[in-house]
C-alpha cells in the first residue's frame, strides 16, 4: 500500500510537517518522510485574505492545492489515498430527517464533519487520522457524549473501527501543555483491522493499540465504561442524535459498534521547558512590555473576586485564580490561543534571555512551541496573523509520533 495522503483543513501544514519531519533550511523546505501528499484543501470562510493557504502553498511549492469551500468540492475528484488527515473544529453535529426525503439524513449546514463523512463514503481511505479539541467528548452539555457518538456511528456506518486518545503534549516531552483528542480509524478491509479483531477490546487500549507505544500509560484503570452504538441499538444517525448519551473518557475504541472507553494516566516523559524555545539573540524592542502593560498583565493574571449581575438582577461574585507572571521557564508553555500577544490573561509573558526584561513571545518562539521550523509562517503575513496561525495549529511532535506508528501499520498492509 502506497503512503498517500489527503490533507483537509490544512492550515499552515501541521500534519504534513509532522508526518514528513519537515525542516526549513535557508527558506527551502526539506521533507524527510515517506508520505506523498496528493491533495490538500484549506479555505478560511468570511475573509478575502487566505494567509494560511498562501503559507501552505508557498512552503510546499504547490500550484494545485484547493482553496475553496470543501462543501463545493466534488468528492469524486479527490485522488485516491491511503490516509485522510485533518484537524476539524468542534461544532454542532446533530442531525435530522430531511424534509424532502423521510429516509434521508441531514447534518447542519457548514459543519465540517459532514465533508469528512462524504469522503469516507466515496473514497473509503484505508486509514484516517484526525485532531480536535477534547471537549468533543463532552458536547453538548444537554446530552453528554452525543456529538462524539454521532462521529463514531458515522465511522461504523462506513465500515471503520476507531481508536482515540486525549493527549497532553507537555506530558510526553513536547514544549506545550496542549491537550487535544487524536482519532485514528481503520477500514474493515485492512489487515490491521483483521489483526485487532482477534484481541479483547480492552487490550487494544492497554497493550496493542496505535497510541500504546508512542504515548505510554500506567497499567491501572480505575474508571471505564462500555456501550454500543450499532444498528441493533440505534436505527440510524437520527436515532443516535436524539437518544445517544454516555460518558466518554480520555481513551477508547469503537469496534463493530461496541465501545470501550477508559480514563488513563500518562507515564510522564522528561519535561521540555519553555526556556529551551526562547530566542537567545537580541529581540526586537516591539516585543518588550512597558511598565503600564506589565501592570495590566499583573492584574489580569492575578487572583480576583469581581461582583457581577445576572440577567435577572441577581448579583454574585466571579472568582479567578492567580497564574504565574512571568511564565515559569522551567515548565512547558501553556496552551497557546489565537489571541496570543494581546493584552489578556492567557497571553504568555516571559523574561528575555539577554536582558531579563519582560516581553511577549515572538512569532518564532510560538512556532517552536508547536514544533514548526523557525520562521515557518514568515511568508508575508503580519505578526498578529502569525500568532493566530500558531494558536490555531496542532502540535507537530504528536503528529510525528502517531505518523511513525501509521507507517509501520501501512508497511504491514503490503
Amino acid at each position: 500500500m502506497e503512503k498517500t495522503v489527503v490533507e483537509l483543513f490544512a492550515g499552515v501544514g501541521g500534519f504534513r510537517c509532522g508526518l514528513n519531519n519537515v525542516r526549513l533550511i535557508n527558506d527551502k523546505v526539506m521533507e524527510n518522510g515517506n508520505w506523498k501528499f496528493v491533495w490538500a484543501n484549506q479555505w478560511e470562510p468570511s475573509t478575502k485574505s487566505q494567509e494560511a493557504f498562501d503559507c501552505y502553498t508557498k512552503r510546499f511549492n504547490l500550484s494545485d492545492a484547493s482553496n475553496i469551500d470543501i462543501f463545493q468540492v466534488d468528492k469524486n475528484t479527490i485522488p485516491n489515498h491511503s490516509l485522510l488527515v485533518g484537524g476539524f473544529p468542534c461544532q454542532d453535529y446533530s442531525v435530522a430527517q430531511t424534509l424532502s426525503n423521510s429516509k434521508g439524513i441531514e447534518g447542519k449546514k457548514g459543519v465540517l464533519w459532514w465533508a469528512i463523512n462524504d469522503i469516507l463514503k466515496i473514497k473509503k481511505p484505508p486509514f484516517v487520522f484526525l485532531e480536535n479539541v477534547d471537549r468533543l467528548l463532552l458536547s453538548p452539555a444537554s446530552q453528554r457524549g452525543r456529538d462524539f457518538g454521532i462521529i463514531l456511528r458515522s465511522f461504523y456506518d462506513n465500515g471503520y473501527a476507531v481508536e482515540w486518545r486525549v493527549i497532553n503534549a507537555g506530558e510526553y516531552g513536547l514544549p506545550q501543555k496542549r491537550r487535544r483528542i487524536y482519532i485514528v480509524a481503520y477500514h474493515k478491509s485492512t489487515k490491521y483491522y483483521k489483526k485487532l479483531k482477534k484481541y479483547n477490546i480492552k487490550d487494544i487500549i492497554t497493550k496493542e493499540g496505535i497510541f500504546y507505544k508512542p504515548f505510554p500509560i500506567k497499567d491501572e484503570i480505575y474508571e471505564d465504561n462500555t456501550t454500543n452504538i450499532s444498528k441493533e441499538k440505534y436505527i440510524d444517525l437520527v436515532d443516535v442524535s436524539n437518544n445517544f448519551q454516555t460518558k466518554f473518557y480520555n481513551s477508547g475504541i469503537m469496534f463493530e459498534g461496541n465501545i470501550y472507553t477508559a480514563k488513563v494516566d500518562a507515564i510522564l516523559s522528561e519535561v521540555y521547558p519553555l526556556r529551551k524555545i526562547r530566542e537567545n539573540n537580541e529581540v526586537d524592542s516591539k516585543y518588550f512590555l512597558s511598565d503600564d502593560k506589565i501592570k495590566k498583565f499583573t492584574y489580569l493574571k492575578g487572583y480576583k473576586r469581581i461582583p457581577r449581575t445576572k440577567p435577572n438582577g441577581e448579583t454574585y461574585m466571579y472568582s479567578e485564580g492567580s497564574m504565574p507572571c512571568p511564565d515559569n521557564l522551567d515548565s512547558p508553555a501553556r496552551t497557546m490561543l489565537t489571541s496570543e500577544s494581546s493584552i489578556s490573561r492567557t497571553t504568555h509573558v516571559i523574561e528575555d534571555y539577554k536582558t531579563d526584561k519582560l516581553r511577549l513571545l515572538t512569532p518564532l518562539e510560538c512556532e517552536r512551541i508547536n514544533g514548526f521550523p523557525d520562521n515557518w509562517t514568515n511568508t508575508g503575513m503580519s505578526d498578529k496573523k502569525r500568532y493566530f496561525m500558531m494558536g490555531n495549529a496542532l502540535v507537530v511532535g504528536v503528529v510525528k509520533k502517531i505518523g511513525e506508528e501509521l507507517e509501520k501499520i501501512i508497511d504491514m498492509e503490503n
